[in-house]
């Protein structure tokens, strides 16, 4: 295992400290000045996946800056600490991991799509990636949906998956509440923003499902900087 498949594979598992423990060891005793810039740089595939074909195409996936996204307009004047979008009605692909911690749900279930998009599908199809990630935190429930969005080329006619686990729905148009911050956003930091929304809501007089939100993820696990993430409470 190389110092740069070792820092993905953390990068991917959330691992912030032991990344940063890792690239700061790297940049200070083995990695020589100019290999420090491209490490910091450059876009790099886990070890957990051997294959060359793998870890090019999951490289390729996310070297695009101009993925797609669910269209949607601004509800309300977006206030300082959340802002009201109405979402349109998509199609999305999802699966349901059970009886695991949320991190590892979300490993889980984001290999099962990746495969979908890279033509795990009836079509042997490659699609897309697009964003954000999202992943239904339901209240007292251990089971995980995670979800990618389906572009809009496939909208009206998703190739169907070949995993028995993987499904495509469909989310009506709807208004949602939604929260943004940035930095490696961890389960935990996840539940702690989404109680923030919901007591601003709760402050505010906004109805709103209480039993559920998403979580909304938009970079890849080796972009270092300048990250975006959500959580989002549905309108009542």
């Amino acid at each position: 295992m190389t110092s740069l498949d070792l820092l993905a594979t953390l990068l991917l598992m959330q691992d912030t400290a032991g990344a940063h423990c890792w690239l700061t060891f790297c940049l200070s005793t083995r990695t020589p000045r100019s290999s420090s810039a491209k490490l910091l740089s450059s876009w790099v595939a886990p070890s957990l996946y051997c294959s060359g074909k793998m870890i090019k195409s999951f490289k390729q996936t996310f070297l695009s800056l101009d993925l797609q996204s669910p269209r949607w307009s601004s509800a309300e004047t977006t206030a300082k600490d959340y802002e009201l979008r109405q979402y349109e009605t998509a199609k999305w692909v999802s699966t349901v991991i059970r009886g695991e911690t949320q991190k590892e749900a979300m490993r889980q279930g984001f290999w099962k799509l990746f495969h979908y998009i890279q033509g795990k599908n009836e079509k042997e199809m490659k699609i897309d990636m697009t964003v954000p990630v999202t992943c239904l935190i339901k209240s007292g429930c251990v089971d995980f949906k995670i979800s990618f969005f389906v572009p809009f080329e496939h909208q009206d006619s998703p190739p169907q998956p070949t995993d028995s686990d993987v499904f495509i729905e469909e989310r009506k148009a709807a208004p949602i509440f939604v929260r943004s911050f940035g930095g490696f956003a961890s389960p935990e930091k996840y539940a702690e923003e989404a109680e923030v929304l919901a007591r601003i809501l709760r402050n505010r007089g906004q109805p709103f499902h209480e039993d559920f939100f998403y979580t909304a993820g938009y970079d890849s696990p080796f972009k270092l900087f300048n990250r975006h993430n959500e959580v989002w409470y549905f309108k009542k």
